[in-house]
């Protein structure tokens, strides 16, 4: 029974990582807002899932609005900063993110957050959204926004949604399957993973980790072969001696009956559970292998078993049949280029409606298969890295419902193309976009689709807490003095975008403001050493001083452009002085700053 109706102008239901941005951006507008989730933590992928080392977005100029002030956030607040695992750049222990989400939302008068709370229907009139019911309230709101990890209002609404692959002859996409095959019956979805965190105990014996049903080695045998014990384990290092266990290779990826996910409550709990087993199991495997040393995390997550994280990481849920569908040729780099097309024509003809950036790499997960994709991966600022690629607005909006909004995985994106949309970074930039929109619906009291798509993207550029790039540059990083300029150049000219992804500054080079560099010189360590180019855009390091470090070889890698274009001019075996990061796990030296010898 409804025993309470809130009215409020922006209702976000889904506490995930596209959820949160969406119902902070909304709120920062001014919108009266309204979150409700289902887990005692807000940020999804990003804090409950356990994923704290996230992928993508990883360069300083795609570190922008909700996601760059994140990064800032967590830079401020990790002890021991962010340079821990050899898959990230960015890895963290998962309780201070959620801090920071919890600390953006409370500091929000108009932004009331309700946890523990799951959808259970969806009013509308006719095609218009118009609430939810919760257990024992109910929630009416202008705008709607489906921010759950499944696409579940997608499902309670009826709004059209795909579920699984689609097949070549659909849209062309080069890496689709011609014909339904075995493979696309057993895993009509990516495999989710149950994160689990352990822990280095050091001379202490850890707890034994007893194995749950079904326990069978074999799944698990060779999981770190070519990798070696010590590499495994730092893939996922999070400060504190622990280790976040997401490994695709013989590891705790699962997707045995992965459709129980959305035929009903009981099947669904079935797979969460099976899940959880299957990563119990692998820790086991690990303790049993590895020695008492290592073992379950102790007080990570808010649950009785502090060491797994709440819920599944989710690669993909339900996805909306909206106005515009993103395929597997939006996000690969155009002919002789380096960056994906602006979106140009998506929407109406002339118009980019990109809101949202994201770079990493197309990356889908099937237990024990490999499935081949094109490649979308190239080699920047000594390391590889993906093309950069734009999400369109038109994606978030549903074909013919209104008052309605997506703003997590579950955008329209086909199968394939969701294996590089489906990132922490871009699904946050979704959210801020989203959350944006509704806010200005309710200003101009307009539908999603009647919202101009130059005023919301003019507000995403200029926001003034978190301004977002939407126009994708190496080397237009968001303090440059002409940012803005250039973002809404192209906008106006997507025409003109060019291939490289290099943004031609007619005033020749500007390097980032002095207080940016000095900030990121104090963080970092003075190096001395012999600079080697052993190939295009790979960089290695032989250190002469500190004494502690002498004759170490390190790669170098940056993510700063200005720093990639010194390196790339720089002559081989040059002694050079560095400003940077060392990365145990990874051994290299994320330089900030540097100058000859």
């Amino acid at each position: 029974m409804v025993n309470q109706t809130y009215i409020a102008d922006v209702l976000v239901v889904g506490g995930g990582t596209g959820g949160t941005a969406a119902a902070i951006q909304a709120a920062r507008r001014g919108a009266k807002t309204i979150l409700v989730s289902e887990f005692p933590w807000l940020g999804g992928m990003l804090t409950s899932a356990g994923v704290s080392v996230p992928d993508g977005n990883e360069l300083e100029a795609f570190q922008t609005g909700l996601w760059g002030a994140f990064l800032q956030e967590l830079r401020q607040r990790q002890p021991g900063g962010l340079d821990n695992s050899w898959v990230s750049f960015f890895s963290y222990d998962p309780r201070i993110g959620a801090e920071i989400f919890a600390d953006w939302v409370h500091e929000l008068p108009n932004l009331h957050w309700i946890s523990g709370q799951v959808p259970l229907e969806v009013f509308r009139q006719g095609d218009l959204i118009t609430g939810v019911r919760f257990a024992d309230f109910a929630v009416t709101a202008k705008i709607i926004l489906d921010g759950t990890e499944l696409g579940d209002l997608l499902a309670l609404a009826e709004i059209p949604y795909r579920w699984g692959w689609e097949l070549r002859s659909q849209w062309g996409e080069p890496s689709a399957p011609v014909t339904f095959n075995s493979l696309t019956q057993k895993y009509p979805v990516q495999a989710p993973t149950y994160v689990v965190i352990m822990q280095d105990f050091g001379e202490a014996i850890a707890p034994e980790i007893p194995a749950a049903p079904n326990y069978n080695p074999s799944e698990f045998t060779g999981a770190w072969d070519g990798y070696g014990a010590e590499t495994f384990l730092n893939y996922g290092r999070l400060p504190g001696d622990r280790f976040m266990i997401n490994w695709p290779i013989c590891g705790n990826d699962y997707g045995q009956g992965v459709g129980g996910l959305i035929e009903s409550d009981v099947s669904r709990g079935e797979f969460i559970q099976e899940s959880r087993w299957h990563s119990q199991n692998f820790a086991h495997f690990i303790q049993n292998q590895l020695g008492r040393r290592y073992g379950l995390a102790e007080k990570v997550f808010p649950h009785a078993s502090t060491a797994f994280a709440l819920h599944p990481y989710y690669r993909e849920s339900r996805r909306l049949v909206g106005l515009t569908t993103v395929r597997e040729q939006d996000i690969l780099p155009i002919a002789e280029g380096r960056v994906a097309s602006i979106f140009n024509d998506a929407f109406a003809p002339g118009v980019c409606e990109a809101i949202a950036v994201g770079n990493y790499a197309n990356d889908h997960h099937y237990p024990g298969v490999q499935f081949p994709l094109q490649p979308k991966s190239i080699r920047w600022g000594g390391r590889w890295t993906g093309t950069p690629f734009t999400i369109p607005y038109s994606c978030l909006i549903p074909a013919t419902t209104d008052g309605f909004l997506v703003c997590e995985k579950n955008i329209s994106v086909s199968h394939i193309a969701n294996g590089a949309t489906r990132l922490q970074p871009v699904v946050m930039g979704i959210g801020q976009a989203a959350g944006m929109a509704a806010a200005m619906c309710v200003e101009l009291n307009c539908q999603p689709r009647d919202l101009p798509i130059r005023a919301l993207q003019t507000a995403l550029l200029e926001d003034n807490r978190s301004k977002t790039a939407i126009i994708p540059f190496f080397n237009l990083p968001p303090n440059r003095s002409d940012w803005l300029h250039w973002q809404l150049y192209y906008l106006n000219n997507p025409q003109t975008y060019p291939a490289s992804g290099y943004c031609p500054f007619p005033s020749g080079n500007e390097y980032p403001d002095s207080a940016f560099d000095k900030a990121s010189i104090r963080e970092s360590n003075c190096f001395k050493g012999i600079f080697s180019c052993l190939d295009q855009q790979e960089y290695r390091f032989t250190v002469t001083a500190p004494a502690a470090y002498q004759g170490q070889n390190w790669q170098l890698v940056t993510l700063r452009s200005h720093i990639d274009e010194q390196l790339r001019a720089y002559p081989h075996e040059q002694l050079v002085t560095l400003w940077g990061r060392h990365n145990h796990s990874g051994n290299w030296l994320l330089v900030e700053h540097l100058n000859g010898g």
